[in-house]
Order: C-alpha cells, then structure tokens, then sequence
C-alpha cells in the first residue's frame, strides 16, 4: 500500500454566490481543515444548506453522550435556520444493519429462546457455570478460567487491586483510561454473575433475577454456540430489535426537544442503491472483490491516482486498533486484502448473519459506505455540511470521504465542504459509550430528575460544541444557577409587564416606549453586537450565555426608577429570541415573554392566585393597622372552592379552604395585626412550599406577591437558612448546657464549708476555723501565703453561708 500521508489536504473553498453580501459573516470550525472557515452554501443563492447528519446504530438505548451529540447539534442547525435564515435540508440515517446490531439481535433471541424451552434450574445453572468460565477466559488475562464463582471475588481482587483503586494498567502513574474502563466493567459483570452464580445454587435468587445478573455473560455464551444456527433470512429477528430502538431514540430526541430530520434513511431501504454504489466504486477502479464474496476499498489505488486517504486524521491512516473497531466485530481475517487498511464496502453474509443479493453473491453493506450511498442518493455529489460525533472521525468519515471521491471520481471533487463533529461528554475522566457500560440513558436521566431536558441543554450551551463536556458537581451547579438567574429575570419581567397593562389599561403614553435615554438602552445594544459576533464565530454559544448573564446582572443592578416597563420588555423579548433559537423552550406560545416553567400549574391557578389576593390584602391592612373583623369575614368568603374537586386540584382547594377558615377563625377571636401576619407567613413557608409554589413578597409597597413555582436557587436559599439555624440552635443549646454545667459546678463547690476547703494532702496542720498552718511538709506557711489562703476561705464562707440560705429558702 502506498505511503499514507501524514498531512491534512489541501480544501477548497466554496464559490461565492452572485450577491455575496447577503451572506453573514458567518465562520465555522471545519474539521476538514482544522480551522475556521468562513461559511458559503454551494447553493447559488446563498440560502439554501443541505446538511447530512450520522444517525444512531438502533441496538441499545440512546444515553447521554449520544444526547450530547444530537442536542448539540440540534443548536447550531436552529441557529443556521433561525438566526442566520438559512433554508436548511436536514438529512439524517438511521444504521439498522451493523455487526453490533446483528450480534445484539441475534443474543436476546437466543436467550429468549432458551427461556422459553423451560429448561430445568440445573441446566441454567450449568449453562451460567460455562458462560462464566468463558467470558471471564475472553476478557481477563490474570485470573485463571477455571476459577469458580465462590473463589472469583477474592481472584479479583488479588490480580486487579490497583485498576480497582484507580490505577492504570501499567502502574506507573499514568491516568487510567478506556482500557482500564472496559477492563473493570467485564470484572463488574463477573462479579455480579459469580454473586448470582452462588445464591441460585443455594436457592437464595428468583430465577427472573438470576437470568437479569447473568444475562451479560449468557448473552456471548449462546452467540458462541448457536448464533451460526439460526434462520438469518428470518430478517425479523433483526428488525424486531431495530425498530424498537429506532422509536425510542426518537421519542428520547423529543424529550430534549430536538427538531425532527427534514428526511429520515434506513438501511434496509436502501439495498440496492448501495449495490450500485459500490459497483461504480469497483467500475472507477477503487475497489476489489475476494473469492468469499466481500469487496473491499483500495486504499493504494485510490492514493495512486492522487486522492488523499484519510482527510480528517491523517495521523490516524495506520492505527490497526481503529480499522479493527470500524470493521466490526464480526468482521473475519482475509488473506486475500491488497492493503491492512482496506476496508470493507460489502460483506459476503456468513450463516447467521442477514443477506441481501448482489453481483458477488450473498451479504450485507459495510458500515461506511452505508453513509455514502445515502447521503449521495439523497443531496447529490455535494453537501455543505455533514456531522457527527468526533469518535466518528476515523475510521468511519474518512472512509465515507475516501468512498464518495472514488464514486464521483472528478478532479478536485469535494463531497463535503464542511465536517462538524461534536465533542465527546465524558463522566470520571472517560469517555461514556455503550461498550464501557459506564452510561445513563436519556430516559433514566430525566425520570431520575437528575437533569431535565432544558438543564441538558444549558450545559452543553456553557460550552464549546466542538469541544469534550465532562459531568462533574461544578457543571451542574453552574447549569442550575444559569437558569435560575434567567428564570427571575423572566419572573421580574412578566410581573413589570402586567403590572403596566394593568396600570394603563391597555393604553402606553410617551414615557413608557422611550428607551432610548435609558442607560440600559445601551446595554442592549452592546449585547445584541456581542452576541451576533459569538454566533459568526462558529457558534460560540458560550460567549452567548456569558453575554445574556451579564446583561441580566446589569439589569438587576440599575436602579428601580429606570426600569421601565419598555425597556425590561425590549430585553426580556430580545433573550427570550435568542433562549428559543438555542431550543430552550418548547412551548407553542412563541408570543410570550420566557420560557415554559415559570407559571404554576394550571390546574392551581383557581385556588392558589385567590388565596394569594387575600394574603395581599390582610397584609396591606396589618401593617397599616386598618384590619376590622366584619370586613376580614367578608374578604375571606370571596372565592370559595367546592367541596367536589378533581383529584389534581385537590391539594391547592385544600390550602384555599383551610386558609380562609384560619383567616375568620382570626377575625372572630379579634387577633392581633402580628397574628395575621403570622397565617400570612405560614401560608408562603409552609402550606403552599409543600406544593412546590413560592408567594415572592414585593418590595414596591403596595404590590402583590409574584406567584411562582419553587426553584432550585428558592430551594438552596431555604436548606441554607434551615441549615444556619440548626448551627445557631445547636451552638445555642451547647452554650446553656455549658451554662448549665459551670452553675453546676459553682453550687457543689458553694456546698463545700469553708472550714473543709483546705483540708487536702497539699497541707498538714489547720487551725480551728480549717485554716492551714503548715504545708505538707510540715513547713510554716508563709505571710503571704497565709494571706492568699485567708482570703479563699473568706469568699467561700460568704458563698456557702449564701448556698445555705437559698437551700432554708426553699424548705
């Protein structure tokens, strides 16, 4: 094979259209080049963008990095289609045939088969016993196969001590990193099935329960044995587990509220598009079959006749490990490669795997020319975008490209003008991937509430799309104060809003839509010119979220008297653009100011904003003492909830009702301004914190409460508070108690009678009062000393004789 190229390849910039100026100054990070380049469509009118995305292998659940790289890339096409109004013709695939798949498909019907042939504990028993052995020979090289499950723990243990802590394979200091990852998943799966493995003998485990701690050594154990048996043009095996992983990826990307595909390709539906595909390959020269039926890519041909293999990663043209990863597991030696990079375009289909016809006989496409074919099929000999995720990089693109130049096989052809490829998002220092098992579903995530698909969003906004996103306390504390600040901004916002539709009626004068001569006006302005800079700068979201943060501490900062209602609802509306072109919120009411979330919930609004009015009102009247009981009974049966509710409601008519008969129960025993405020209080802390809404007190005289739901920064602020007064408590209790032991102490000593006070081994004579004479050595006391003593003696005969009266007192 010829000499790989060790450089990145020259690119070619696409042509202007004819009115180049309508075009934004828009540069995008291109990982064609490594660098930024200014953006231009091949379309001629500069609007319209044809875009490819690599979509999901459906044989697993969608987790959080495979979120991190469609929600990313959600983003920055509502960018290109909302911001800079680009026409966009959003393609993405769905791989439903790959070796990952079939091995997958082909494991759970084994196992399921062999659940179904009910057979007796002791063969399941047998059967976990050798897939034990087996998988613990494939994947540990230092503990013995023939170690039982009884000795496995302490095996583990002995031979892996330091991978287990921490530690890299070599020992040497280095970080651990995938390897080590991987290694201690297949020792987690050992564990579990020895575990499982030992209870099932002893009849201490449900067989549903061992099939479940087991099924990860099973499922190979079967594959081993019988995957080359089964009925493989039996397509449904296969289809059965694709289809059900395909709507559960996408009902997960519209939970994260990312936007549908323009087109959706498949695989299967595209067989014999991608047989011609690779003819042409083969007719161009780039391509050779081998007497078992597969035909695979000539990388010499193809860098022979002056075509750069490897675009993306050269440096990567060599690396054994990824060719390997790329070709799939399933994917046997052959003698008959001309190169040990040639990859394959067609797979002849050995038994047990799906098959499809072609000129060289029975198979299957290759993982990357599938990409090729469709992506060609569908947008033509040209694209201006194509991404993925950057594990994607190599193999898998490069080959894509390598593929497409040999199919078109002009001159200078440039199948893709600009390469995106998303960050990786990674938890303890590794990557998350199905294959480590070190990952959380999209679904677990959001059920869990561990983050929601706005928080998801945020995080992956606070950074760069290109760039790796790690998980740790600190990323998900700066997501959640992010969003708080935005939500009150948003809360303050509406409430200025209302309160002025409210105060003019509908009407506006001059002062109220003047913001030119407000300082803030300014502000604005500067942050609309930073914001459209960090967009051009290859989406810098970012700098973006820094932007609006610090326009909102501006806002917060300007006195009250130049927040008019004009110029908060010019900033609100111009943020609130901007948060929904990003894809932080999925309402439908595209009209309003926010985001979804900052309204309590429907269903409490008839009970909730009522018991909120009366609050206001008694609140009004207790600090400018005008309270009477009459007008206090009238005010509290304004609005009165049935006694029939439906059961959602139930709670808030609960806390209606109940404050309401506190409230005339108060009036009718004429209660104290203090007391009233006292129910006021207990209704915002108590009653209606428990349902997860907040009364936010005013600080304007005279306004009502902002009625809101609890927020996470609402929720902080109360365990601090809860918190600081539980140290205040506990250090106030540990100050009595030490109050309580010293007056202890002062009364067993007042106890004491001064002629006893001295009568210790420090002295040997005494006087008749108790006085010491002598010291223990029979030594004279000095004057001195005399004089110290007599004094002691002195205060304790006035403390005890004080001890005495109290104690006749109380007798």
């Amino acid at each position: 094979m010829a000499a790989t190229a060790r450089y990145q390849p020259p690119w070619h910039a696409p042509e202007s259209p004819p009115t180049p100026s309508s075009l934004p100054p828009l540069e995008v990070y291109n990982s064609l080049t490594k660098s930024k380049k200014r953006f231009i469509p091949h379309d001629t009118t500069g609007k319209k963008v044809t875009w490819y995305a690599c979509g999901p292998t459906v044989y697993d659940d969608a987790h959080l990095g495979h979120a991190r790289a469609y929600v990313s890339t959600d983003i920055i096409r509502r960018i290109m289609k909302d911001y800079f109004k680009f026409d966009v013709n959003f393609v993405m695939n769905i791989t439903d045939v790959d070796d990952k798949i079939i091995l997958r498909a082909r494991q759970h019907y084994l196992l399921r088969r062999f659940r179904e042939s009910n057979p007796q504990s002791k063969e399941v028993h047998d059967h976990a016993l050798a897939a034990f052995q087996a998988y613990l020979k494939k994947n540990t090289d230092k503990i013995p196969s023939e170690t039982t499950p009884e000795q496995y723990a302490t095996a583990m243990q002995d031979q892996y001590r330091g991978v287990l802590s921490g530690q890299s394979l070599a020992a040497d200091g280095t970080p651990p990193g995938d390897k080590e990852a991987k290694l201690k998943m297949h020792l987690k799966t050992l564990l579990t099935a020895s575990t499982a493995l030992r209870l099932v003998e002893q009849d201490e485990l449900p067989i549903d329960d061992f099939y479940a701690q087991t099924a990860d050594i099973l499922l190979p154990y079967f594959d081993a044995k019988e995957g080359s048996q089964i009925n493989a043009d039996d397509h449904s095996i296969f289809t059965s587990l694709t289809q059900k992983y395909e709507k559960l990826f996408f009902d997960d990307m519209t939970a994260l509220n990312v936007l549908p595909p323009d087109k959706i390709t498949r695989v299967t539906e595209y067989g014999p598009q991608i047989v011609d595909f690779v003819k042409r390959i083969m007719d161009n020269g780039f391509a050779y079959a081998t007497s078992d039926g597969s035909v695979y890519f000539d990388i010499s041909a193809f860098e022979a006749a002056g075509k750069p293999y490897a675009r993306l990663e050269p440096q990567n043209a060599n690396n054994e490990s990824l060719q390997a990863e790329g070709e799939g597991s399933l994917t046997g030696k052959t003698s008959e490669k001309k190169g040990s990079g040639d990859f394959a375009l067609w797979k002849a289909s050995k038994p047990g795997e799906p098959r499809w016809p072609s000129p060289w006989g029975q198979g299957r496409p290759g993982w990357h020319i599938e990409c090729s074919a469709m992506a060609s099929d569908v947008l033509g000999k040209t694209m201006d975008i194509h991404s993925g995720g950057i594990d994607l990089a190599f193999p898998h693109h490069d080959n894509e490209l390598a593929q497409s130049e040999a199919y078109w096989h002009e001159a200078e052809h440039q199948w893709v003008n600009y390469f995106l490829h998303m960050g990786h998002l990674s938890i303890a220092g590794s990557k998350m991937s199905k294959s480590l098992k070190n990952f959380t579903t999209i679904r677990q995530a959001l059920e869990r509430k561990e983050w929601t698909p706005r928080s998801l969003r945020i995080a992956f906004l606070l950074g760069q799309w290109n760039g790796g996103v790690e998980i740790t306390e600190g990323l998900i504390r700066e997501c959640a104060g992010w969003e708080d600040k935005v939500n009150n901004f948003f809360l303050k916002a509406r409430s200025a809003a209302d309160r002025h539709t409210a105060e003019t009626d509908g009407h506006t004068n001059g002062d109220s839509t003047d913001t030119d001569d407000n300082p803030l006006s300014k502000s604005l302005s500067s942050a609309k010119d930073r914001i459209h800079a960090a967009l051009c700068d290859s989406f810098d979201t970012k700098l973006v979220m820094q932007v609006i943060s610090e326009l909102i501490t501006e806002y917060n900062s300007v006195p009250r008297a130049s927040l008019t209602p004009a110029i908060t609802t010019e900033i609100a509306t111009y943020i609130t653009t901007i948060l929904r072109t990003f894809g932080l919120d999925s309402s439908e009411n595209t009209s309003a100011i926010g985001w979804s979330g900052l309204e309590i919930p429907d269903h409490a609004k008839p009970f909730v904003i009522p018991a909120s009015a009366l609050r206001d009102t008694l609140r009004q009247r207790a600090k400018a003492n005008t309270l009477d009981s009459e007008s206090v009974i009238a005010l509290s049966k304004e609005h009165s909830a049935s006694a029939s509710q439906p059961f959602a409601c139930m709670p808030y008519a609960e806390v209606l009702t109940q404050f309401q008969k506190d409230v005339r129960t108060a009036a009718q025993n004429n209660a104290s301004a203090k007391e009233y405020l006292a129910l006021c209080d207990q209704l915002r802390d108590v009653k209606l914190w428990d349902l997860g809404i907040y009364l936010e007190d005013s600080l304007e005289e005279g306004q009502p409460a902002l009625v809101r739901p609890l927020d996470s920064e609402l929720k902080a602020a109360r365990a601090e508070k809860e918190q600081r007064d539980r140290e205040k408590a506990l250090a106030k209790a540990e100050r009595e108690k030490a109050k309580a032991e010293e007056e202890r102490k002062k009364e067993e000593l007042a106890k004491v009678k001064p002629e006893d006070m001295f009568k210790t081994e420090e002295y040997s004579e005494w006087d008749s009062d108790g006085l010491p004479t002598k010291d223990k050595g029979g030594k004279e006391l000095a004057k001195n000393q005399v004089k110290k003593v007599k004094k002691a003696w002195d205060n304790q005969k006035k403390v005890h004789e004080a001890w005495l009266n109290k104690a006749n007192d109380a007798a």
